[in-house]
């Protein structure tokens, strides 16, 4: 326990020696992410960390809610808190530049006391997608898109979510997608997004305003899928933190105002072949091939499943609503944004599917591993999508599930992607988010007291 590590800061990546240059480091957070996405683990000054190859935390922290109740998730043992053993991912070391002092974050990887990873850790349950591909000699490739909104302060539950107070003073407007207008209202904010996105090392494509009234829009680089999946783990804390510099909220939730579009976390997707480092979708002529086809058919006939992992809140469920910018169904079509599956235009090189079905209120690290787990099937079962949809898709059936207890029905049916996700994080997902539902249902909320109480 007590080895002291050999130089660990060379294994860091170059913008955490960069940032740190000149400076003496004081404190390094040892992190990992639970179910809901929220980052756990132990600050522990740097000199001790110096020291430490490796620390515990129980297994318990993937068997809490969001509201910080427990799922009867525990094993065959009973829920005795067992200790997990937490190594750290030196690629992942980076800044955390609105700390006071100098500060390094490092991802850890959870192992059983026996060394093997622990299942139900999100981390662990991508690598193990990840991993199925590779073992085929395909390389998955992924950019998610990640919304979010920027919110006046709301210090009571009770109180509507408001949009905030732009540079101008007025409120920010709804209906502005694109604007760049409407993105200089949020400049000060956007100018720090920037600034703590260079200092840890993210490479950021672009931002937009959204629909939203304070709605933005972060696009980032195709790239590794886990190496994404940590930027955008890493990514919703840097924003959280540049907000409240500007006396504003940043939030992920699917649906933060009423009568306003939500919140997607969209992912595209590509494979490459290993071997010869070409994308499987797109033959020798450009064309598109078989094997694009069947990734299109494994989302449209996986993802009623997997929208449990991609929706995993009651609240996620208020985004799918026809004509507010969220698909409400499976359909496919190229350059088509009603459809929940798109083909964007792009060069045969660079042909992708994207998922416009996951919220941005998903573990990044679940949502992309569901998602790719869908793809994957598809690949493996060799079947066709249904024919391309043409025009609006909203003017066709909603086809995917409305409620969160519906949606983990079809979970806990799906063995298929149980065996590519991992039987046991099926069951833990599944016991935890259960108990949050019943949780919420247990709620009487402002509409009930106000229609049922004298009502009925």
């Amino acid at each position: 326990m007590n080895a002291p590590k050999s130089d660990w800061l060379s294994k860091t990546p170059d913008a955490a020696r960069a940032y740190l240059e000149g400076h003496r480091l004081d404190e390094v957070e040892c992190i990992i992410s639970d179910l809901p996405g929220i980052a756990r683990g132990k600050a522990v000054p740097a000199t001790k960390f110096a020291r430490q190859e490796y620390f515990h935390l129980p297994d318990s922290i993937f068997y809490q809610t969001l509201t910080g109740g427990w799922g009867e998730a525990a094993g065959d043992e009973g829920f005795i808190e067992k200790d997990m053993i937490l190594r750290p991912d030196w690629s992942t070391a980076t800044a955390a530049p609105w700390t006071a002092d100098w500060t390094l974050q490092v991802i850890h990887d959870a192992y059983n006391l026996d060394g093997t990873p622990v299942e139900f850790s999100p981390r662990n349950v991508l690598k193990r997608v990840i991993q199925l591909y590779r073992d085929k000699g395909w390389e998955p490739i992924v950019a998610p898109e990640m919304e979010f909104f920027l919110v006046a302060r709301n210090t009571d539950p009770r109180q509507e979510i408001k949009p905030m107070m732009g540079r101008s003073g007025r409120p920010a407007a709804a209906r502005q997608a694109y604007s760049m207008t409407a993105v200089d209202e949020f400049g000060p904010v956007i100018d720090d997004i920037y600034d703590f996105a260079e200092a840890q090392g993210f490479e950021i494509d672009g931002i937009t305003q959204e629909g939203g009234a304070g709605q933005l829009e972060i696009n980032m680089v195709h790239g590794d899928p886990l190496k994404l999946a940590d930027e955008v783990f890493y990514f919703k804390r840097l924003i959280r933190e540049a907000a409240l510099r500007h006396d504003c909220y940043a939030t992920f939730m699917a649906k933060p105002i009423e009568d306003e579009p939500g919140s997607a976390m969209h992912i595209h997707h590509s494979v490459v072949d290993t071997e010869t480092g070409q994308n499987i979708f797109s033959g020798p002529q450009g064309g598109e091939t078989d094997a694009f086809f069947h990734f299109i058919a494994g989302l449209q006939n996986h993802l009623p499943a997997a929208i449990a992992v991609m929706a995993p809140y009651v609240k996620s469920y208020r985004r799918y609503v026809r004509d507010h910018a969220a698909p409400i169904n499976l359909e496919w079509a190229r350059d088509n944004r009603t459809t929940g599956i798109r083909i964007p235009i792009s060069s045969p090189q660079a042909r992708r599917v994207e998922n416009r079905i996951a919220g941005m209120d998903c573990n990044p690290y679940l949502g992309i591993a569901a998602s790719l787990a869908c793809g994957y099937l598809g690949l493996l079962e060799q079947e066709r999508p249904d024919k391309q949809f043409k025009g609006d898709a909203y003017d066709g059936e909603e086809a995917i599930p409305r409620i969160l207890g519906g949606a983990l029905d079809l979970f806990d049916e799906a063995k298929d992607l149980h065996d590519i996700l991992g039987p046991d994080f099926a069951r833990v997902y599944s016991i935890v988010k259960r108990a949050e539902y019943e949780e919420f249902l247990a709620v009487i909320s402002p509409w009930e007291r106000e229609h049922l109480l004298l009502n009925v």
